[in-house]
């Protein structure tokens, strides 16, 4: 299942003119005998699934809104109290549910499906359950991580790339400051005091239990899912002045998208091709299985030390094909495009621009 995090635009802003800038959803209820549903302004981040097949593929379905109607057609009374309980909008409170808010999502996403492909079925179109593409606006999937992991050179081509020949005993872990995540299509901007920005397309890990002090063997049971990842540096902060946390954390500087891809989809994390493109330049091609550390590993690791939290994120590492490791070296600048795309997790597009940060999560 690919759950995302959105908001809806109005109809003139994803450029269709043919419609007021906002139509209440209550005039679909209405269809449906559903009047006393609330209707959601553009703006409001809601929680959604991708359709992932059929004549609506890669529509979004807003989840708590689809159990909603779902229940009001079992009969259930307050449905939408019942929706908000069962499954709700906000991805925290939703990981914090773990495993009943994905049974839920899963049952609001069949219901959408199933509507959609029998004519005499409930017309989900009418009552705004399906979002077109072009009328939201897709967020980061974790629009604001307790805390995000990084880990240091953790694929052996990286580390040799950056003059590492001896790989590490153990993870060497760091932070980046949640305050950084933007999601698809946002500008990674470039701050005026850095002229060493840099890529590093990643594999992140969405942690969907509290964890503490787990084994490598069961680690991968209290994972959520995963999406793709830009671990965006500084260079000149990160390492000619030291200041790894701050190159790391600056506003913008962690792209996470498009999706969270849940962790029935990717059996095998260690067996994902990763590359990342700048401009259409590939600059990164590898495959997830050449980790020094594996993403169970990882966890392992972070687990003994602290606990981990639902919607915690770890950053798995990067093949080689850093900027830095160029001759000579290639630094984000503004105009670029950088795509990293990973197998069956996605591909997370951003734009690159000088100037301070107008964009959030």
């Amino acid at each position: 299942m690919q759950i995302v995090t959105f908001e809806r635009i109005s109809n003139d802003a994803a450029g269709d003119s043919t419609h007021s800038d906002w139509v209440p959803t209550s005039m679909g209820n209405a269809a449906l005998g559903l009047e006393s549903l609330e209707a959601h302004r553009p703006g409001a981040r809601r929680l959604g699934a991708i359709i992932p097949a059929g004549p609506q593929e890669g529509a979004v379905v807003d989840l708590n809104r689809a159990l909603a109607v779902r229940l009001a057609f079992d009969d259930v009374g307050a449905p939408e109290a019942e929706a908000d309980s069962l499954l709700p909008s906000n991805v925290l409170t939703f990981l914090n549910q773990l495993p009943r808010s994905l049974q839920a999502a899963r049952r609001a996403l069949e219901f959408v499906v199933d509507s959609l492909g029998h004519y005499d079925a409930p017309d989900v179109l009418r009552a705004g359950l399906v979002e077109p593409r072009r009328q939201i606006r897709l967020c980061a999937p974790v629009p604001r991580p307790g805390k995000i992991l990084g880990v240091v050179r953790n694929y052996p081509d990286h580390a040799a790339e950056r003059g590492s020949a001896t790989p590490p005993t153990e993870p060497v872990l760091f932070l980046k400051a949640a305050s950084a995540v933007i999601g698809p299509e946002d500008e990674i901007r470039i701050p005026a005091a850095s002229s060493r920005v840099d890529i590093e397309g990643e594999l992140a890990v969405v942690i969907g239990r509290r964890t503490h002090r787990v084994s490598a063997e069961d680690a991968l049971d209290y994972v959520a899912g995963y999406c793709v990842a830009n671990d965006v540096s500084a260079r000149d902060f990160q390492n000619v002045r030291g200041q790894r946390f701050i190159g790391k954390s600056c506003d913008t500087f962690a792209p996470l998208g498009p999706a969270l891809v849940t962790a029935d989809e990717i059996p095998d994390p260690q067996d994902l091709a990763i590359r990342t493109l700048v401009s259409g330049d590939e600059r990164q091609s590898g495959s997830t299985k050449e980790m020094h550390f594996s993403v169970a590993q990882l966890i392992a690791f972070a687990s003994d030390l602290m606990t981990l939290e639902p919607g915690d994120v770890i950053l798995s590492g990067n093949p080689a094909g850093v900027g830095a490791a160029r001759r000579p070296a290639r630094w984000l600048r503004d105009g670029d495009v950088v795509e990293v795309e990973i197998g069956r997790v996605g591909r997370l597009c951003n734009y690159v621009r000088e100037g301070p940060a107008d964009s959030g999560p």
